[in-house]
């Protein structure tokens, strides 16, 4: 009975603080948003862990064939293999986000390590780009108090949003992945898709098949989309000369 106890005390434990820490929707240190205030039905798609060729790329090719644009919340690591494809990313009216320059857990863990890893991956879109971006989102949505107050003196406004499939890095069937994402969509819904893994390469061929899916499904439904900034209203890029 001792050790069942203990068993379940420590999965309360677990749980509570999975949520607070790593939930999409935990708001306890500060604003997170995952969603958009809206009553139309417009949603949101984001993409993480990118670029990761050929499936950013591919991805990229489809939402053009419908005229959607998304945002792309790109870890520095991948950005500097692939700048060719965050340029175009950029250049077709797509969001970039910063998502760190490593993606690795252990940052997570010291705030001054992370700094400089977030400051890292910002400095290379901003390079690359001619503009510094305006949101983040951290890597497994990992935030505390320091990394969240942090972020908005650098101006940097931390978005959340809801997973398509909780196993996507799994790769799953295109149809469980799209199952599961349209299950969360309602109006004003983020939702977040990984055309990356971490900041190594990896299979996204399933979720590719997954995205085209989903949009198709939501543009019958009549439902148009936006980038985080339309989406919330908030500015992408800092205006030019401010950090």
């Amino acid at each position: 009975m001792i050790i069942l106890a203990s068993g379940s005390i420590s999965a309360v434990v677990l749980g509570l603080g999975y949520w607070i820490f790593m939930s999409p929707y935990s708001q306890l240190f500060g604003d997170f948003s995952y969603k958009g205030m809206t009553s139309g039905k417009v949603v949101a798609l984001t993409f993480d862990d990118g670029p990761n060729e050929p499936f950013t790329s591919e991805i990229a090719d489809f939402l053009r064939t419908r005229a959607v644009t998304a945002t792309f919340f790109q870890v520095g690591r991948c950005v500097d293999r692939n700048p060719e494809v965050t340029e175009r990313l950029a250049r077709e009216g797509h969001l970039i986000g910063t998502h760190s320059y490593s993606h690795r857990f252990r940052h997570c863990l010291r705030w001054s390590i992370q700094k400089k890893d977030i400051e890292r991956g910002q400095q290379t879109l901003t390079t690359l780009l001619g503009r510094r971006p305006a949101l983040f989102r951290p890597p497994w949505l990992f935030r505390h108090p320091s990394m969240l107050r942090t972020l908005r003196v650098q101006g940097l406004e931390p978005i959340s949003g809801e997973f398509a499939h909780v196993l996507e890095v799994f790769q799953p069937s295109p149809e469980r992945i799209a199952r599961r994402a349209l299950a969360k969509v309602r109006p004003g819904a983020i939702l977040i898709f990984h055309d990356g893994f971490d900041a190594r390469t990896g299979p996204r061929g399933r979720t590719v098949e997954a995205v085209k899916l989903v949009v198709d499904h939501l543009l019958r439904d009549g439902y148009s989309f936006a980038t985080i900034d339309e989406l919330l209203g908030i500015p992408g890029y800092h205006a030019q000369g401010k950090s």
